[in-house]
């Protein structure tokens, strides 16, 4: 198979040069302490385990390349998504904090809320957030695990497969007209008339920090876990993650300047060209608000990034690539169809994000000699979510996720 050339738009982060150091700034919004407890909690969960971090050494060739490997998190518990790290994460920590201030309860498990304790007070408990997609599935999952209720609000450009497989958690769906922003701030706005608990990744929606700290840093297990599949290898040279808010790639960037310094690889942030919000920041030297396009990698649809993200985005993120649908498009085929011994892998419109990225970057001489990609150069790419809307993978790639993962 062949690549495409599609032009990427890229911007370089000249401000974080100089701010290699991991700050007292950055630590107040993400730790190595909150980190733990994170860790701790979440690999305790029924069926937790590490997502797969796949070689691709005939991509790796084909790209002039030392090494290239996928991190696929559509292998992330049954919800396909990196996103399972993050929400129900935080859904735990607001129903622990209301037993505490409400009910004097310490130290209130996670399994001890699956085996129903306390579920007296916490049954109408309402969680809500909005989403493109795959947080509210982790949103949902977490309250069903854990024993609450949820409301999810979902924009007009999310899909009804999407929909269905958020509702399948038993959360009640609120779909508004407008953008993923719009729904952010609807959430927002209807959680505070309403008391629920608004259960936010990003803090752009008026709510406060605390929740997207705690979303942020359920994110920072799936960093941790890359490093420990490195074990004896190579720290990577560079490391390719997708936009959307920002809370990934914060989370990314955040984990890998604390534990590495200054040996941190070289971070690029790739979003769509129709929802370059983190793009134009970066390019701006602050957060920059934009009208978003309706744009194919659903789960990346955002105007606005997240207050809470971006102090580590500007001061840790390197670059950042804007791209064409249509290079997700071709990333989510040469994925599906593997490269001679390559594993095939499936990654949905978000998920092949950071894959086009690499793919458009690496065929592109300009931009490959800005990136220092080169022979020597390994890359990890992070496939953040799996065929998370199924009937849209096999229209595109013309087998379903199953047939795929049946092959293999």
């Amino acid at each position: 198979m062949t690549f495409e050339d599609y032009l990427a738009s890229h911007v370089h982060n000249a401000r974080a040069a100089s701010c290699a150091e991991y700050g007292e700034l950055e630590s107040q919004i993400l730790n190595l302490s909150a980190f733990q407890k994170a860790w701790d909690e979440i690999t305790s969960w029924p069926d937790y385990e590490a997502t797969p971090l796949v070689p691709l050494p005939e991509m790796a060739r084909r790209l002039g390349l030392k090494a290239v490997l996928q991190k696929d998190e559509g292998k992330r518990f049954d919800l396909k998504s990196f996103k399972a790290l993050g929400g129900a994460y935080a859904v735990l920590g607001i129903l622990q904090r209301h037993l505490h201030d409400k009910h004097g309860l310490e130290g209130v498990t996670s399994g001890q809320f699956q085996a129903g304790a306390h579920s007296d007070l916490i049954k109408d408990i309402i969680v809500a957030t909005a989403t493109d997609g795959n947080h509210g599935r982790s949103v949902a999952w977490g309250a069903q695990m854990f024993g609450c209720r949820c409301k999810i609000y979902v924009h007009e450009h999310v899909s009804q497969v999407r929909e269905q497989e958020i509702a399948k958690f038993g959360a009640e769906i609120v779909r508004i007209a407008g953008d993923y922003d719009a729904s952010v701030r609807q959430c927002a706005a209807d959680a505070d008339v309403n008391g629920w608990q608004l259960v936010a990744d990003t803090s752009s929606g008026g709510g406060q920090t605390d929740v997207p700290k705690m979303v942020m840093q359920g994110y920072t297990v799936m960093v941790q876990e890359v490093l420990d599949q490195l074990a004896g290898a190579a720290i990577p040279t560079h490391v390719f993650v997708p936009g959307g808010v920002g809370g990934l790639a914060a989370s990314v960037a955040a984990h890998l300047s604390m534990r590495l310094g200054a040996e941190c690889p070289r971070i690029v942030v790739v979003e769509p060209t129709k929802a370059d919000c983190i793009f134009r920041s970066i390019q701006a030297g602050e957060p920059t608000a934009i009208t978003v396009g309706d744009t194919f990698m659903a789960c990346l649809s955002a105007g606005e990034v997240s207050p809470l993200a971006w102090p580590i985005l500007e001061r840790h993120v390197d670059d950042v690539l804007a791209l064409p649908d249509e290079a997700a498009v071709q990333a989510m085929r040469v994925l599906a169809a593997g490269m001679d011994a390559d594993a095939a892998l499936v990654a949905g419109e978000s998920g092949a994000a950071a894959m086009a990225g690499l793919i458009a970057a690496a065929n592109n001489e300009p931009l490959r000699n800005e990136l220092q990609l080169t022979e020597r150069s390994s890359v990890v790419t992070i496939g953040s979510e799996g065929a998370t809307d199924a009937e849209t993978f096999a229209r595109v790639v013309g087998k379903s996720a199953a047939q795929i993962e049946a092959a293999a």
